[in-house]
């Protein structure tokens, strides 16, 4: 490196690179001056320059400064190298891999630049050059352990774990007998144990086993030795001695549930549904009853039999579990039991159980067959639990009246407030469900928790200016805003995108999930830097394991949330399309010149006030300092508060096939996946891709609903499409003329006998006739008033026997939402969809939705304030105005102040 320049100019290149390294960029730059004061077209002078630059935020002159040096220098590595880093630093890694590569062509066996290429590779997953790249590294430099560990880890990302070992045993023969020294045994134990997980990989149990024997003396990490020695043996067959180390790490850690199945798997008892014979029962039972003479303080050991228990058996079972818990007054006991709401059976022992425990408390101060006194505290921990199990039932009257009971006993526990807005939110009272919460929050403002607890109910509610005020009360000064997006706080963008959604403001709703999706692209960033430090540091399994999480990143179920939002947004844009500026021009001449100033000024006003609250978000105090005088790193102001830049792209839905790409390759198992391919390739004329989406919805659930809809739109569509005329359309109706005939839905049948079939098959299901309905009309028009009656003509049956405090109706309020947004839009019928609203009233009567004289939006009527069960007389409920007065008219009155 400046090989080529004079002495005195050589030492201060030198300077320039050092000062790269140190981060004393003015000095580097003081140094790059004074070299091209004498020399200006020095290639790698300009290129290092350029490189500092970059780091001192100025992009633009530095890709000027390294094209200009490697222009002036094309034969150096090190301008290659350079051009490179500049790359890398903007994520471009192809690019840089291209330079690097370019850099070796000049100098082959540069150490600094295979590294930098390595750690490409192994970011890209371009694994055969990261193969080749390290085997170079190890020729290079076969002294140092990185190297051999480095190529070793290579062999077993490419799936070669045979070979990854050999490298491994081949690097343990050139040490020492009495390696490692004291302050290497961490490290060097990792090894020893990554080295066992890559036999046990490569189904080398035997030799394995044979190894940690051999080598248990220099593992120091004995947990993980004994969980590696135990699943090496279980697969063996060795089952004794399986069942010993499991006790022994029970003794260590006797609420690790995973030590418990291990154990089963070893005494031969374990089944992965949960299904167990009548003798494998009485043995599981007398398993654990010993195991809680063992580990008499375990949680576990008490739990995990009310999995396999059944009848009375069970029902003693959870009740000693129960009494000690409720005792102790521990909020998260319902969490722990709603597993086995799965269980019809065990739900009503269950219920049948809580009525006991409370009956008895509340006649005689005790539990069923115990004569000393319970705290006052036990009756109203009973009521909060039944209260959680009536709204697990959806029998959100009761659990409003065991909740309301719960807190006149006690007023001052908090988790009685969140629980009662949970339950409200659940029977559709969205607006008391935030008020109460905040309620709760306001109750301990210190707890983070009870905040998001609130903010999330918020905007549920759609009250999205009341949450993000709420929310930020726990940022930082003068970052607020800014902060929840460093938090990557994906949990709040999503809900707040999902409010903007439901509010039709495109914008702002892209703007929060572009903002969780750019949260999974600094994850995989942030990988980058463990390259290196986990080689070095011998973190070899947890490396492997990271790897292997970042390859399923997208597949995460909030990256799922955020990508079929910003689908459905541009999808929505594509059909509403914005109006461009000669339409707005257009529309502004037809006003008369009052008019236009009204608008002008209301149009200025909105500009200012965004620029304000861009301004206040981004925490920017006039002075530059914070609140506590401190000053503030200055942030750059959102020139795009509302998102309105996103909406002008050109084409929306090459947008939207970025997204439903990933999808499609991350999480091709979920149905709405196929949901959105179907729509968007609808909209995009790619008739063999949607064709394909149908497909997939078929494979996956042919009898879901929505898959009902996307095969018979399909199908009527190409049914009324023009003859196929070019060569390609004929190819398309031929491919689709030999694919119908394996369709069973179709085998035989015109679409409309199709959607009788599936109506006839499904008539009990409130969705699969809606569905019917919806594919009536779309096939028959004129047969509008038909394909209504289908859906009013739905029963909402009783759900079979559903606890002591009567049945439950089938219908979920969520379902029946969908019906009347579907009866309002698609078939358009306004009477329809009132019919429907008041019927949907009676059923839900606290959804604000539909109006129901329990909600919060609606005066109740004396004759509203007394449900009458069927089955236990009348139960009493507090009017919304009383029980919840306060706090839902303080909230009611802020959003009155910010004009949501």
């Amino acid at each position: 490196m400046g090989s080529s320049l004079p002495p005195k100019e050589a030492n201060l290149f030198k300077v320039i690179v050092k000062s790269y390294e140190t981060k004393q960029y003015k000095k580097g730059l003081k140094a790059a001056d004074a070299i091209l004061k004498k020399f200006p077209d020095h290639g790698e002078t300009l290129s290092m320059k350029g490189l500092t630059l970059n780091c001192m935020d100025r992009k633009s002159e530095a890709y000027e400064l390294v094209r200009r040096g490697l222009k002036n220098d094309l034969k150096s590595h090190v301008c290659w190298h350079v051009y490179g880093l500049l790359y890398r630093s903007d994520r471009d890694y192809k690019e840089a891999i291209k330079c690097y590569r370019n850099a070796l062509k000049i100098d082959p066996d540069n150490i600094e630049i295979l590294r930098d290429l390595s750690l490409l590779q192994a970011q890209m997953r371009y694994l055969t050059g990261f193969v080749e790249t390290r085997q170079q590294l190890l020729t290079l430099k076969p002294n140092h352990r990185t190297n051999w560990i480095g190529f070793a880890v290579a062999h077993h990302l490419n799936s070669n774990c045979s070979k990854a070992v050999e490298i491994l045993e081949a690097y343990e023969g050139t040490l020492e007998d009495d390696y490692p020294p004291e302050n290497e045994r961490y490290e060097h134990g990792e090894m020893l144990l990554y080295k066992i997980s890559l036999l046990e990989e490569c189904g080398l149990l035997d030799r394995a086993l044979e190894e940690m024997q051999k080598k248990e003396s220099k593992i120091v990490d004995k947990l993980a030795f004994k969980e590696q020695m135990v699943s090496i043996l279980v697969k063996l067959g060795h089952l004794k001695e399986g069942e010993k180390i499991y006790r022994s790490l029970l003794f260590m850690n006797s609420d690790n549930y995973k030590y418990f199945v291990g154990l089963q798997k070893c005494l031969g008892l374990y089944s992965e549904k949960g299904q167990y014979t009548a003798d494998e029962i009485v043995q599981l039972e007398s398993l654990y009853k010993s195991l809680r003479e063992e580990y008499t303080w375990s949680s576990a050991v008490k739990r995990i039999p009310l999995d396999f228990l059944e009848g009375e058996k069970f029902q003693e079972a959870a009740d000693s579990y129960v009494r000690p818990l409720l005792l102790k007054g521990v909020p998260s006991l319902f969490s722990d039991l709603s597993p086995l709401y799965d269980q019809p059976e065990k739900a009503n022992i269950l219920e049948k159980l809580f009525l006991q425990l409370e009956n008895s408390v509340r006649s005689t101060g005790s539990f069923p067959g115990r004569s000393e006194k319970e705290p006052p505290s036990t009756l109203m921990w009973t009521l909060f639990l039944l209260a959680q199990h009536y709204d697990r039932r959806g029998q959100h009257d009761v659990a409003l009246a065991k909740i309301d009971e719960a807190i006149e006993h006690t007023p001052t526990v908090i988790d009685l407030y969140s629980a009662k807005a949970r339950i409200l939110e659940h029977a559709g009272d969205l607006i008391a469900a935030a008020a109460i919460a905040d309620e709760a929050r306001s109750m301990d403002l210190a707890d983070r928790y009870l905040n998001s607890e609130c903010v999330i109910r918020m905007l549920h509610a759609d009250q999205v200016g009341l949450a993000e005020k709420t929310a930020v009360l726990f940022t930082k000064d003068g970052e607020q805003h800014n902060n929840l997006h460093d938090m990557q706080c994906m949990w709040y963008e999503l809900a707040s995108g999902e409010s903007f959604f439901r509010q039709g403001d495109l914008g702002r709703a892209l703007k929060k999930f572009l903002a969780v999706e750019k949260h999974y692209s600094d994850i995989t960033e942030d990988q980058f830097d463990f390259h290196s430090y986990c080689l070095r540091k011998m973190t070899l399994r947890s490396y492997v394991s990271m790897l292997k999480f970042q390859d399923k990143l997208h597949s995460h179920p909030y990256f799922e949330k955020a990508a079929a939002g910003a689908i459905r947004c541009y999808m929505k844009l594509h059909d509403s399309p914005l109006k461009s500026g000669a339409e707005e021009e257009n529309a502004m001449s037809k006003l008369d010149p009052s008019q236009k100033r009204k608008l002008r000024q209301k149009q200025r006003k909105a500009e200012a006030r965004a620029k304000k609250e861009a301004e206040e978000k981004n925490g920017e105090a006039p002075t530059g300092a914070s609140k506590s005088g401190k000053r503030q790193n200055a942030r750059p102001v959102d020139l795009d508060p509302n998102g309105d830049k996103l909406l002008q792209v050109e084409d929306p839905l090459l947008e939207a096939t970025k997204y439903l790409n990933l999808l499609q390759n991350n999480s091709s198992k979920s149905l709405e996946t196929h949901i959105l391919s179907f729509e968007l390739h609808m909209r995009k004329q790619k008739i063999l891709l949607a064709f394909q989406a149908v497909k997939q919805l078929l494979k996956l659930d042919a009898n879901n609903p929505d898959s009902h809809r996307c095969l018979i739109r399909f199908f009527h569509k190409i049914a009324n499409s023009a003859a196929p005329v070019t060569d390609s359309e004929k190819l398309v109706w031929r491919v689709l003329d030999a694919e119908r005939p394996d369709i069973s839905q179709l085998n035989g049948k015109s679409l409309v006998e199709a959607n009788d079939f599936f109506l006839e098959n499904n008539k009990a299901s409130l969705m699969h006739r809606a569905a019917a309905a919806e594919m009536l009309f779309v096939l028959e028009p004129e047969k509008k008033v038909e394909a209504i009656k289908i859906i009013e003509d739905t029963t909402n049956n009783f759900a079979p026997r559903n606890g002591a405090l009567g049945p439950v109706r089938e219908w979920k309020l969520d379902d029946c939402i969908a019906v009347h947004k579907l009866l309002e839009t698609v078939f358009i019928d306004h009477d329809a969809a009132s019919r429907w609203k008041t019927q949907c009233a009676e059923y839900f009567p606290y959804s604000t939705h539909f109006g129901g004289c329990y909600s919060s939006v609606v005066s109740c009527s004396s004759s509203c304030n007394t449900k009458t069960s069927p089955e236990n007389g009348s139960v009493s409920f507090q009017q919304p105005g009383s029980g919840i007065a306060n706090s839902l008219n303080g909230n009611l009155h802020m959003l009155q102040e910010l004009k949501i």
